[in-house]
């Protein structure tokens, strides 16, 4: 369907089910290979490997902030100039933020590779756990500059009405990955670097896939002749901070938890972090890909001035996004033992008893959480980078590092209730900023 189409006439219900579902969907199968990253590495190599993979992923994600910071803030100036009927320069901010992405790629994957192992002996790790979590970081720091652009692309295709396209990539993604990781790991016995490399290689082949109607200039977004200019740059920063500064100040987070955990549990605590991470990268992308897929109709409406259409479209998504967060709240409170079960080998083992209290007061974040997620996202999408970066840096550092020096009296029991904690006081805050914006005239 024309983006044109989608965005403008499509009644709003319609234009959630068309647009939000398949973007969730697409979202949870893009994250999926984390998941399954995580349950192969448990399951054939071992508590210590699965221990250092999730000891690397906070690097890992920081290898693909950068990128993530030119994807998503391209991605709502170029919905809002195509909305303004200015696709010249939607254009050219596309291919802008290509050359960009790549070349951050290239800059982010050279530091990680080589401060690799400095960087995981700083977080306190030593031994089989130090040199499998750094050999698991640096393939992902050697591949980096043709698997970051990954997610970006996957914005471009939703700007251009390629919805299903998005959706289907993503499933293919996470599918090729699984099945390139299970034949290095459980087929050649391969070790954990095979693991990340699998990965790696199911995202540079979707990559090469995802671009190929771009080549062929047959969508809305086409390279043209790259013009970069001051005020480019600043509105691709501006509008992807809240997201970059989320994705830093999150394995900011991660890392500290990491540490603490590591002196107060050992591995174990470790595992049960990474376990909690896993829940989360199943729910998360559920949230985001609901949220994030309709900034494409709510930028191009903001950009038009049809403020009644966005408020249409945003009644909607709060709605969804709060039934979908409580519905899987439950069923993270009642089932615990089968998430923790796919991790770890032996119900009987102290890990599994570890495990099972943490998950059941964790579940407790999503009671709130999908209140700050969808109005980072309005925010962004109407080009309130302030407003969205106050929520991502507040839910990813400001607040759980608030918990824990309160928590900690409450040793591994308030770690885990950092999570709950930190949602509400998000809550909060979102509820403040859009009593805020809605004063100001949402202007």
């Amino acid at each position: 369907m024309d983006s044109k189409v989608l965005f403008t006439k499509t009644p709003p219900t319609k234009l959630f089910f068309l647009a939000a579902v398949p973007g969730s969907i697409g979202m949870l199968a893009s994250a999926l290979y984390q998941l399954i990253d995580g349950i192969l590495v448990g399951q054939i190599l071992g508590d210590t490997p699965f221990a250092a993979l999730n000891f690397a992923m906070p690097l890992v994600i920081i290898n693909f902030a950068l990128a993530d910071l030119v994807g998503v803030g391209s991605a709502v100036p170029i919905s809002i100039r195509l909305g303004e009927k200015n696709e010249k320069e939607a254009c050219n901010l596309f291919t802008c933020a290509c050359l960009l992405i790549v070349g951050t790629g290239i800059l982010s994957g050279a530091i990680l590779f080589f401060a690799a192992p400095f960087l995981i002996g700083m977080m306190g790790a030593e031994g089989d756990l130090a040199q499998m979590s750094a050999t698991y970081l640096r393939v992902y720091a050697l591949c980096s500059p043709l698997t970051t652009i990954i997610f970006a692309v996957d914005n471009y295709l939703r700007i251009c009405g390629q919805i299903r396209t998005s959706m289907i990539l993503n499933i293919f993604m996470s599918l090729l990955s699984g099945a390139l990781e299970f034949i290095f790991l459980f087929v050649f016995r391969w070790g954990i670097w095979a693991a990340a490399f699998a990965t790696c290689l199911g995202m540079m082949i979707s990559a090469l896939l995802a671009f190929y109607p771009f080549f062929r200039g047959k969508l809305i977004l086409k390279f043209t002749r790259p013009r970069f200019h001051l005020d480019l740059i600043k509105r691709i920063v501006f509008c992807g901070s809240p997201n970059f500064l989320n994705n830093i100040a999150g394995r900011v987070t991660s890392i500290l938890m990491n540490v603490i955990l590591l002196r107060m549990g050992g591995p174990a605590a470790v595992s049960v972090y990474g376990i909690l991470m896993y829940a989360d990268g199943f729910i998360q992308p559920l949230l985001y890909g609901m949220c994030d897929s309709l900034q494409p109709a709510v930028g191009y409406n903001w950009g038009a001035g049809n403020r009644k259409r966005v408020n249409a479209i945003e009644k909607r998504c709060y709605g969804a996004s709060a039934l979908l967060s409580l519905s899987l709240a439950a069923a993270l409170f009642f089932a615990p033992g089968t998430i923790a079960g796919l991790f770890i080998e032996s119900a009987d083992s102290g890990l599994y008893e570890m495990a099972l209290p943490a998950l059941r007061l964790f579940a407790m974040t999503y009671i709130t959480r999908w209140l700050s997620f969808a109005t980072q996202s309005f925010m962004s999408a109407v080009e309130r980078p302030a407003f969205a970066a106050a929520i991502s840096l507040s839910v990813a550092f400001v607040f759980p590092l608030l918990v824990i020096v309160i928590l900690w009296p409450m040793g591994l029991t308030g770690l885990w209730l950092n999570f709950p904690c930190s949602a509400l006081l998000a809550g909060v805050l979102s509820v403040w900023i859009l009593l805020r914006f809605r004063k100001a005239g949402g202007k």
